[in-house]
Parts: C-alpha cells; structure tokens; sequence
C-alpha cells in the first residue's frame, strides 16, 4: 500500500495505514467529491480497456477478406458492445469524474451541493457495467446461455424486439443503460445546483473558468435530453417483455419503429455534445496557460458553447435522412446541421487566437490540446460533408461515418482526456508525470490514429459498410492499414500507464501550481487540495499567493 500512501490517494485516516478494509472503506463511503472523481476516472479506464480490447477484435477480425478469429455471430455483438463501453462507461464517466474533482474547487466551494447523491450517482456506475456485460462476461467464460444483443448500440426496432433478439442479454443491456441514465441525471442535478448556488463570493457566470462553463452546459444537456432516452428504452423494455400488450413500436398493433428513432437520437445526437463539450472546457484551460495569455473572446467562447447545446436539440433527424421522412423535412434538418458548425469554428479560431501572438510552451498537454483542434477540425468538416442530404444517402451506412464519429471522439474526446489527464495530474496525485514519456505517448497516440482512421474516409466512399463480418477483397489493403494501425495505437496506451506506475513509485512531490502560468482556483491551493478544499470561503479577485497562485481578477473576463 506505500505506493498508495502517496499523493491524493492517502488514507483520510491514521486507521486506513495500517488496514486494507478500513483504507477501501474510506474510499467506498467518501462523500469528497475529489475521491469520488478518482473513483469515475478508474471505473472509466477499466471500462475504456473492455471497448479497446472489443475494437481490437473487430480490426483483427478486418485485417483481411473471409473468417479471422470470430464467428460471424460474434462478429455482429461487437459493434455495439464496443460503442457501448466507450460512451456510456468510459467518455461520459471520466469527464463526470474530472469534473467532481475540478469544479467544487474552481468556483471556490467546499464540495458538490449534494454530497450524498454525487456517491449514490456514482454507485449507479459499477452495478450497470455489470448488468450490461454479464453476456460479454458469459461469452468469454464460456458459457453460451446468455447471448450478448447483436442490434448495435442503437437498438432500432424491430431487430430489438423480442421477436427478433428473445435473449436475456439484450433485456440486461436494455437495463444497463436505463441505470446509466439515471446516475447521468442525478450528477447533472448536482452539478447544476453547485455551480448556482455555491460560487465564492463575487464570482459571476462570466467569471466562471470555461471548464465549469462547459460542464453547466453539459448538465442542461443531460437534464433534457437523457430523460428520452431512458424512456424510449423503458418503452423498448416493456413491449420486449409483454408484446401482447404495449405496441410502442411494433406496427402490426399500431406502432411505429421510426418513433423510436426520433427518440433515441433526440438523446444521442445531443449525446455527442455531452461528449466533446467538457473537452472544449479543458482545452479552453490548457491551451491559455501553455500560450501564457487569457483566452481570446472569453465571452463569445462561453455564448458559442450555450449555442451548440440549443442548436444540438433541432438536428437530430440528420442521422435518419435514409429512413423515409418528408423532403422538405431532411432539407430543414440540412440547414441546421450545417449552422451549428458556426459556433464550433467560433472556438476553433478562439483558440488559435489565443495562441497567436503567444509565448507558447509545448508541454504534454499542450501537445495533446493542439492536436485535438487539427484533428477535431478533420471530424468536423466530414461531418458538414455528411449533413448534405444527398451524400448523406450516399455515404450512409459506410465507414465513411465511421472515420467521421472517430475523430470525433477519438481525434476528438479521447484527446482532450489525456490533455486534461495530463495537465491535471499533478493537482489530483501530488506527484509530477514523467514530461518524455508524456510526449513519447503523444507522438505515437496522434501518429496511429491517423493511420487507423484517415484511410477509413476513402474505404467508405468506395462503398464498404459498416458492422459487416466480411468485405469485398478490393478493400483489403486499406483494411490491413487500419488494423495494424489500430493494434499499433493500443499498444501506444502502454506508454501512458507506465508513466502512471513510475510517477507513483518516484513520488516527485509536486508544488501547487507546477504551470505557473495558471489562473484558476485549483492552483491556488496544495497539491492535492485538502478535504474541504478551502480553509476559509474564498472572494473572487482576492487569492493568498502563498502557494503561487495568480491573482485571479478578470483573468476570464473578455478582452476590451
């Protein structure tokens, strides 16, 4: 337990030294929202290595025409499993778990407004990875009663209706996800009623750092759209479990599929927001201090955040020009679509605003945050490509979408947790990363996926689909690149928990603010920041030095 004994991870108490249960009591109790952050980030890492490993299987099945390593049964329930491990258990939760550590301290509160339920919301979590992956788990030991659902992430009826999937491993999934949905509301609640209600003292919402900003707006995101979702799989569940009675979807008692889908993407295309939104937040802290200037257009990057959301809530039927709906209704959704590429690329040159002109330094998360905006761009600029109606019709169900949702969220999301990851390290553990090693994993993270996703446009506009067991011999090279690359980008992961063992097992103690150039309320306290945060309730504009903090007066206030 040395190891342990160091950094933020230290036992609360002289009891918790000297036994293990009482050490894991302390942490399974806490009500500190930093240690139930920590706790979000570890269960999303485990998680994020279950979707890796399934995407490994996926690629290695790929890397050449005909049978690899899976049966075309299995082939088909690793898409889906895949998605749902990386969205609902590893991209979601580690941005909850930054944002438990960060934002109490940033807005200068002792803790979450409900502490309670921030631990409860989180003991949501561990039980609905459980339900959910009990057929994956059943699978790989072997025992074949309990079927993984093979409908992908989506779950359209009729292929998740009981006639089609009457397996318990689809009901569990659909269970799964319904608890997953409940925590996300839960911590929205909180983090809604800690950011109005708890703010230090002369702090306004246009003094708030942008990371919080990006979390309030996540929060109103989660609070309006996963309600539809849940019940869209509440009604899912019921008509899977007494079709006789409840006919929701199924038209031959007067339902209709295509409301599920409006359903559901009225949840899932904000749900890509939910997922990229807390990243611009980080990336809005980083690339500031690395460029040793406010950011650019304070204002306008907190306003143009509020715009996505709105405008995420009006395209949800882009994903579903192929289904049938009215012409001058896929030409509405077109339209907008296209728009809310306004308020993105209001960031993107906010951001390289504040870097122009500045004197910039290119440590480990400044690394990964640039490359997030280059790479970030590429998925946005497909994705105006798929708005159009006519490509869309085109390109859909291709790996062209595929290699758009992957920068995204790869290029996209995964790049901005490790540049928070990073940046954050040493406030959250009290130790320092190793900076080559930092830069050794960001090289060859930023290089592979590159070479497993860029090639993956062009697959796609020659016409190979995706969630296909088998592919036409034509692709094969393109194939094989991918998936090497994809093996060669997991391998590069190895990096980053080596640096994670060896700054643990060197313990160099790091100072409160190791970026000097910060300006929010995190750095101004020790590292790690102690239980409550703040000896005594912090004024905005007034912050002790002594640990080497700025002064934070209009700091984030928009330039004259």
């Amino acid at each position: 337990m040395s190891m342990w004994s160091k950094g933020y991870l230290a036992p609360l108490s002289e009891e918790a030294k000297t036994s293990r249960w009482a050490y894991l009591k302390e942490w399974f109790y806490t009500t500190d929202a930093k240690r139930i952050g920590v706790m979000y980030i570890i269960m999303a890492i485990v998680m994020g290595l279950v979707g890796l490993a399934e995407s490994l299987v996926i690629r290695l099945e790929l890397i050449a025409p005909g049978q690899q390593f899976v049966t075309d049964a299995t082939y088909m329930t690793l898409p889906g499993m895949h998605a749902t491990a990386m969205i609902f258990f590893f991209i979601i939760p580690i941005y909850t778990g930054f944002a438990n550590f960060v934002v109490p301290v940033q807005i200068g509160a002792p803790d979450m407004a409900f502490p309670k339920l921030n631990l409860a919301a989180f003991w949501l979590l561990p039980p609905a990875a459980l339900i959910t992956y009990a057929a994956v788990a059943c699978q790989v030991l072997g025992i074949t009663t309990l079927v993984p659902p093979d409908f992908g992430w989506t779950a359209y009826p009729p292929l998740s209706t009981s006639t089609y999937t009457p397996n318990l491993g689809a009901d569990l999934w659909n269970i799964g996800l319904i608890l997953v949905g409940t925590s996300s509301t839960m911590g929205a609640v909180n983090f809604l009623s800690t950011v109005f209600n708890m703010r230090c003292k002369n702090m306004t919402f246009f003094q708030m750092p942008l990371f919080t900003w990006s979390i309030v707006v996540t929060s109103f995101l989660i609070l309006a759209s996963t309600p539809v979702l849940t019940s869209a799989l509440v009604m899912l569940q019921l008509e899977r479990t007494l079709p006789e009675i409840f006919f929701f979807f199924n038209p031959n008692g007067g339902g209709d599929p295509i409301l599920y889908q409006h359903l559901f993407w009225f949840y899932s295309h904000p749900a890509v927001y939910i997922m990229i939104l807390p990243g611009f937040g980080m990336v809005s802290e980083i690339i500031p201090t690395f460029s040793r200037k406010p950011i650019f257009g304070y204002g306008v990057m907190a306003w143009s955040m509020v715009a996505i959301a709105v405008l995420g809530f009006v395209v949800w039927a882009h994903h579903m020009f192929t289904s049938g709906i009215g012409t001058e209704v896929r030409a509405g959704f077109m339209v907008l679509t296209m728009l809310i590429g306004v308020p993105t690329g209001v960031k993107v040159f906010s951001w390289l605003g504040t870097m122009w002109g500045g004197s910039l330094k290119f440590t480990t998360p400044m690394l990964f945050a640039t490359a997030f905006v280059i790479m970030f761009t590429i998925g946005g600029l497909s994705g105006i490509v798929l708005a159009s109606v006519p490509v869309d019709i085109e390109l859909h169900d291709t790996y062209y979408v595929v290699a758009h949702l992957h920068y995204v969220l790869v290029a996209g999301s995964v790049m901005t947790i490790f540049a928070g990851f990073y940046y954050w390290w040493p406030k959250i553990t009290g130790v320092m990363y190793d900076e080559r090693l930092g830069k050794v994993h960001f090289w060859l993270t930023t290089l592979f996926i590159n070479v497993t996703f860029f090639v993956q446009h062009y697959l796609g506009v020659k016409g190979m689909p995706r969630r296909y067991f088998d592919y036409d011999p034509d692709f094969a090279l393109l194939n094989m690149i991918s998936s090497v690359g994809a093996l060669l980008l997991a391998t590069a992961q190895i990096v980053v928990f080596v640096n994670i063992f060896l700054s643990l097992k060197r313990a160099k103690p790091a100072p409160a603010n190791p970026w000097i150039d910060t300006y929010t309320l995190e750095w101004a306290l020790s590292s790690p920041p102690p239980h409550h945060n703040f000896d005594e309730p912090p004024v905005w504009g007034v912050v002790d030095r002594s640990h080497g903090a700025h002064d934070t007066d209009h700091s984030h206030a928009p330039a004259e």
